[in-house]
């Protein structure tokens, strides 16, 4: 289904991918050569991240040398792989280590010479080899950017024609000559991607994700370990067509490519998404969805501005006022690096307009009443990471954590109750300290989203203040913050908040009595008899709904929970506008 899905994708990108056999390969330099092979000059191409070029794909490597179509490292192309005193240097020595990669990339232009010996590109660059000596290296090392070439001599180098326009690396009549050269020698088998009856390949190509290995694979064969049946071998245990494999290993790379807008990462987890259409509601949810989870750099005058936009469209494609089909599916794949091959840690399909409702359900769930000026509403995969873990960093998430997270939000599951309990923790780590925030907004919508999901049946936490929420801990929590708020205003500090905020979230009876206590002291401090007047009315609503047994004695994980939410929903209401 993976591989199915990766191969519509290709189809679906049309001239926006490159075409069977190709890839777009990024070059760092240029030789330029005149027409009889003689170096002219080195000319860099690019900027930083080189210069793409449409290229036929290069074949993967092994232990033998394999050289790639006019286009290589400096082994391959002049011997050189590894400069460190520029002025110092045996070249003769470097080349000798290289040899094997530097003959084998003149046999392959000595090929391309026997079938296409007027392409004027092959025809310099055979000249060039043909005169290839240590005098060549010296006359390419006298050159004005020798030195910045030194830096490049692993990346990818292609050669030039002094006058001619392009590069031999993508020169058409190349390509199609590698093209036809290109040998399989498996018999027909049928696709298990596309049903037809089709050459397969033996081994898949290389797909890399951050923190795994160069050469890992999403589907990848042994050989005698066990796999091998019927006498088949490799790829043939499986059999995927060379056209199949081309087109799902070339879509897979382009949502992996380092721009690309089709993907997150979390931990050392790569998440990739895509839709099965070009509809526009299909491409304006990957749009939307890369969006909300924080990697656009542009500067917004209003920080809600596009968290807004990302909601009406969603909201537009679930009601139905962007069209969608019942053939629109939403596909996201979840990979992480493995010791050898790239493993899928999360997969998830349904239609479009089903993943829009689970996306606008976590908007919902997440929100929650914000006060600040420059306040941010929605809080995405690393708002909610960060905020559970030490010094907000989300690297340092527990290692399954991110998965699940992805999960509950992409499939509308009940938030990770790991999740909720490392909120719990570092808020309790945290009261202590004035100079931390414990009661943060990004927490509180956490507490409030868990609780809601995980207690579909029961009454909701509303987004802002309940007067009408009866839970203990609910009403433990807003009376704290009325008690912490009249000493604030009293004496200007908080330090019932710092001494008893914990003993009174876990056991309410232990503490209330000695802070109800203090608290009368506080409120005669106050100047404003009708500030005295408001408080008292707030402590007495809610205590008139304490049973008359007085504070429970001790609040489960849950109630915990609701405690912060009251805390933090009073808090929040000392500091919204009145209406008359």
């Amino acid at each position: 289904m993976i591989l199915k899905a990766l191969y519509d994708y290709y189809n679906r990108c049309g001239e926006d991918i490159a075409p069977i056999d190709m890839a777009y390969i990024n070059f760092y330099y240029s030789i330029v050569i005149d027409e009889r092979g003689n170096f002219v000059r080195l000319e860099p191409l690019g900027d930083e991240n080189g210069l793409p070029l449409l290229t036929f794909r290069p074949e993967e490597r092994t232990s033998a040398p394999v050289p790639h179509c006019m286009g290589d490292n400096a082994t391959y192309l002049l011997g050189l792989k590894d400069i460190k005193d520029i002025d110092n240097f045996d070249f003769a020595k470097e080349i000798d280590k290289n040899k094997k990669n530097l003959v084998a990339f003149k046999k392959d232009i000595e090929i391309l010479n026997n079938c296409l010996s007027n392409n004027i590109f092959v025809k310099a660059i055979h000249a060039f080899y043909i005169k290839f000596s240590l005098e060549t290296i010296n006359a390419i090392s006298c050159d004005s950017h020798w030195k910045d070439f030194c830096k490049y001599l692993t990346k990818n180098i292609t050669f030039s024609v002094d006058g001619i326009n392009g590069y031999a690396a993508s020169d058409k009549e190349i390509i199609q000559v590698k093209k036809l050269n290109k040998l399989n020698g498996n018999n027909e088998a049928i696709c298990l991607i596309t049903g037809a009856k089709k050459k397969p390949v033996n081994t898949t190509y290389s797909s890399f994700i951050l923190g795994g290995k160069s050469n890992a694979k999403l589907v990848a064969f042994q050989v005698s370990s066990g796999y091998d049946s019927y006498g088949k071998k490799m790829g043939l245990n499986a059999p995927i067509s060379e056209e199949a494999e081309f087109k799902y290993t070339t879509a897979l790379l382009k949502l992996l490519s380092k721009n690309s807008h089709n993907k997150f990462r979390i931990g050392n987890r790569t998440f990739i998404f895509w839709a099965s259409s070009n509809a526009d509601a299909a491409q304006q949810a990957e749009e939307s969805l890369f969006d909300i989870l924080g990697f656009s750099e542009e500067e917004q005058d209003d920080p809600n501005a596009k968290i807004e936009q990302v909601r009406k469209v969603f909201t537009s494609i679930y009601s139905g006022t962007l069209k969608t089909s019942l053939d629109d599916r939403f596909y996201i794949l979840g990979l992480a690096p493995n010791s050898a091959r790239i493993a899928v840690v999360y997969w998830s399909e349904c239609s479009l307009k089903e993943f829009a409702g689970t996306i606008l359900r976590h908007f919902n769930d997440m929100e929650i009443i914000d006060t600040r000026k420059d306040g941010k509403p929605y809080m995405g995969i690393k708002d909610m990471l960060a905020a559970v873990t030490l010094n907000g960093k989300q690297s340092e998430a527990t290692p399954n954590l991110p998965e699940a997270v992805v999960k509950s939000i992409f499939q509308g599951t009940p938030y990770p109750f790991t999740l909720f309990s490392a909120c719990i923790r570092r808020i309790r780590a945290e009261s202590g300290n004035k100079d931390k925030n414990a009661i943060r907004i990004a927490r509180m919508a956490i507490i409030k989203a868990y609780l809601n999901r995980i207690n579909d049946n029961n009454k909701k936490i509303d987004t802002m203040l309940d007067k009408s929420n009866t839970n203990q801990g609910y009403l433990c929590g807003r009376l704290f913050a009325v008690l912490d708020k009249i000493q604030e205003d009293a004496n200007g500090i908080s330090s019932i908040r710092e001494r008893y905020m914990n003993a009174a979230s876990a056991t309410p009876a232990s503490v209330f009595a000695t802070i109800l206590n203090l608290s009368s002291h506080h409120m005669e401090k106050l100047a404003n008899e009708s500030r005295r007047i408001f408080y008292e009315k707030i402590k007495q609503e809610i205590i008139d709904k304490i049973p008359a047994t007085g504070f429970p004695a001790h609040l489960d994980l849950q109630d915990q929970g609701r405690f912060f939410i009251g805390y933090y929903h009073q808090r929040q209401d000392f500091f919204t506008k009145k209406e008359n």
